[in-house]
């Protein structure tokens, strides 16, 4: 067996776990409970109670599928920065720059518990949906929808990747992570039909993350198959591809300048 893959197998695996337990800051249960299970309740509430005000009760699974493909971002978006930003904020930045691991293994392996914690967020606010918002999802292939979730959920954890990478060099990352999280609210389509908005946001949208994985997903839970999503998933996993290599591109220049200029507690 090659003996370097076992390595930078083993260092992905390692140091996704360690950098998940070290700089998670929702691993307290009762921050947990607020940030993943209240939050994205009272959000799929709120926005599939107003849309069934505002446009009738027939329309409330658009809400419902919209808002818990949208957990993603929580996790992908909010999660994943932190777990990047935190080797700046604790300290272990210089201990990260100057190890001579695989430095792809010790990026990606950043994201990896978020996107199982973001795929089960999916799960319970579609959970949510069913039970109290009379969701069906008797035409579903549940399989199909699972793969949606995945590629939706690594998506959006490519763009916390990016977003992780801002955090080294500034101290407002949370600001623009909110900024973030509440416009793709509206250009993802989670709560707006793209067809309604101008050509301008619905070109825009097309560069996000969310987007293709949210009408997957309505077309999915409406009877359509595997077949008829292949392009959509094929472009949010393409979307994934493209914000994970900016971001990691991004890290390994901030890296390059932080030894150039001798600052690597701070980029």
């Amino acid at each position: 067996m090659n003996r370097p893959l076992v390595q930078n197998v083993r260092l992905f695996i390692d140091g996704a776990l360690l950098s998940y337990i070290a700089l998670f800051r929702w691993l307290r249960p009762a921050a947990y409970l607020a940030s993943k299970v209240i939050m994205p309740l009272n959000q799929i509430l709120f926005f599939t109670l107003l849309g069934m005000y505002a446009t009738g009760r027939d329309n409330a699974s658009f809400y419902v599928i919209g808002n818990a493909l949208q957990l993603t971002a929580v996790s992908g978006i909010y999660g994943v920065t932190m777990s990047v930003g935190g080797d700046r904020w604790d300290g272990t930045l210089p201990y990260l720059f100057g190890t001579p691991a695989n430095r792809a293994a010790l990026f990606l392996g950043r994201a990896f518990f978020h996107i199982l914690d973001g795929m089960l967020g999916v799960v319970l606010g579609f959970f949510w949906g069913v039970v109290l918002l009379g969701l069906d999802l008797s035409h579903t292939s549940l399989p199909t929808l699972g793969l949606i979730v995945l590629v939706t959920t690594l998506s959006s954890s490519g763009l916390g990747l990016l977003m992780g990478c801002l955090s080294l060099i500034t101290r407002n990352i949370m600001f623009i992570n909110n900024t973030v999280y509440f416009l793709l609210l509206i250009f993802s389509g989670a709560n707006i039909p793209l067809d309604s908005l101008p050509l301008w946001m619905q070109s825009f949208a097309q560069g996000l993350p969310l987007t293709r994985g949210i009408a997957a997903a309505r077309a999915v839970i409406a009877g359509q198959t595997v077949h008829d999503v292949v392009p959509l998933l094929g472009g949010e996993l393409l979307i994934a591809v493209v914000y994970t290599s900016l971001g990691y591109a991004l890290f390994r220049w901030f890296e390059h300048q932080a030894k150039m200029r001798g600052t690597l507690e701070a980029i």
